[in-house]
């Protein structure tokens, strides 16, 4: 019996009671589609959740992340949103601000809070109030081809960005069709990529006084820097036409000798490329040994207007259960957000995630602030000028700076 049969007899056989009619409970939900995995998940959590509650009927939209935040903004306006949604979790203060999302608390007992990791559920605690749950937790590392390694004669995996830069310009003279070093250059989270070398020169993103860093010595050396590998060919050509999926392919391909991505990258690389040596290592550190990752929740969580709140907690519970934690955590390539997830075979003895969990104590979060999606889109342009020759670094960074202490209110 297909999905769409199955709701209907599950939905008729909820309906008809002594005392009549009864009217199913719909919850709708936007999940953000992290991979082709995404969609069938959710739909299969739905379908057991619908079996398991009689009447209850869960609708799931996937939208893909590029578009996400645009579609909750247009839905939200017009009142259309869903009773639940995957968003970042860096929106959620512009989200409680507005007074969109509802405080979860009084539906968690201490048993369920007992679930998570407290510091993958801490960024959705603000004014005190728990307004999400990590749906996926992530971390950042430094992929690297052992095959081109070899080939351009690298022994050692760099571990400062000035030994980055002379194994990239080695590995990008095996060939014209080979980059020693991936460099994203556009759409979402082109500004973290900068940042990893700006974290390295001892960059911070917000300063002390509340103004901007990037017009420091931090920022402008990560400039210099990228700017130089991509003069000297170092780079894939015209980076700032490469999002994060499109340089991950040239790593599957086998055509990039060193990246900077997520945990998921490794389960496509078993699916996709399973005859790729690679290895994953940490972000390259700078002169004084200071690196940083890039370290990510997502969250989903439930809207002030959602008229169906009690059903729609019910499904957030079984969707934070070990068991369908285990699930979309394997399957999807994160790191497990549950210690019981944790413990599993499956997630403890695995060596590319170690490598992962290894680096969160130098990770950084975006900072909890309001317009932060406006700063991270203004730093995004900066990069993009700089990387296309449009703008010298220092100016351009400083006049970025300027445009994001305006926004913060500097």
């Amino acid at each position: 019996m297909n999905r769409t049969a199955l709701k209907a007899t599950v939905a008729g056989a909820a309906l008809l009671s002594m005392a009549g009619w009864v009217q199913a409970e719909t919850v709708r939900v936007t999940v953000a589609e992290y991979s082709s995995k995404t969609g069938p998940y959710f739909e299969e959590a739905a379908k057991a959740f619908e079996e398991a509650n009689p009447g209850s009927d869960i609708q799931i939209e996937v939208v893909p992340w590029d578009v996400l935040l645009q579609k909750l903004t247009t839905d939200i306006s017009g009142g259309a949103n869903a009773d639940l949604s995957i968003i970042g979790t860096r929106w959620l203060i512009d989200f409680v601000d507005q007074g969109i999302a509802a405080p979860l608390d009084d539906y968690m007992t201490q048993d369920f809070r007992d679930r998570f990791f407290p510091v993958f559920l801490e960024p959705s605690v603000m004014q005190e109030k728990t307004y999400g749950l990590p749906i996926a937790a992530s971390a950042r590392a430094m992929y690297y081809n052992k095959a081109l390694f070899e080939q351009a004669g690298i022994a050692e995996v760099p571990d400062t960005w000035d030994e980055l830069a002379e194994a990239a310009k080695k590995i990008g003279a095996l060939g014209d069709d080979i980059a020693g070093f991936g460099l994203q250059g556009k759409e979402i989270e082109t500004d973290v990529y900068f940042y990893y070398a700006f974290w390295a020169y001892g960059g911070q993103l917000v300063e002390e006084d509340g103004t901007s860093g990037l017009d420091t010595d931090a920022g402008y050396k990560a400039a210099e820097m990228y700017k130089s590998l991509i003069d000297s060919g170092a780079t894939q050509p015209g980076v700032t036409s490469y999002n994060r999926e499109d340089v991950q392919n040239l790593f599957k391909q086998g055509k990039v000798g060193m990246m900077i991505t997520a945990p998921f990258l490794s389960n496509q690389i078993k699916e996709e490329a399973p005859d790729l040596e690679y290895g994953v290592a940490a972000i390259p550190a700078g002169p004084d040994g200071d690196r940083g990752t890039y370290g990510v929740t997502d969250s989903i969580i439930m809207f002030e207007n959602s008229e169906n709140k009690e059903m729609a907690w019910k499904f957030l519970d079984q969707l934070f259960t070990t068991e369908w934690r285990a699930k979309f955590t394997s399957g999807e390539g994160f790191l497990p957000v549950n210690p019981e997830v944790a413990a599993q075979p499956a997630f403890a003895d695995n060596a590319d995630l170690k490598a992962f969990t290894g680096l969160l104590p130098d990770a950084r979060f975006a900072p909890v602030i309001a317009g932060w999606e406006e700063i991270a889109a203004t730093t995004s342009d900066a990069v993009q000028t700089i990387y296309l020759g449009n703008g010298e670094p220092k100016a351009t960074l400083d006049a970025a700076a300027g445009e994001i202490n305006g926004i913060l209110g500097q």
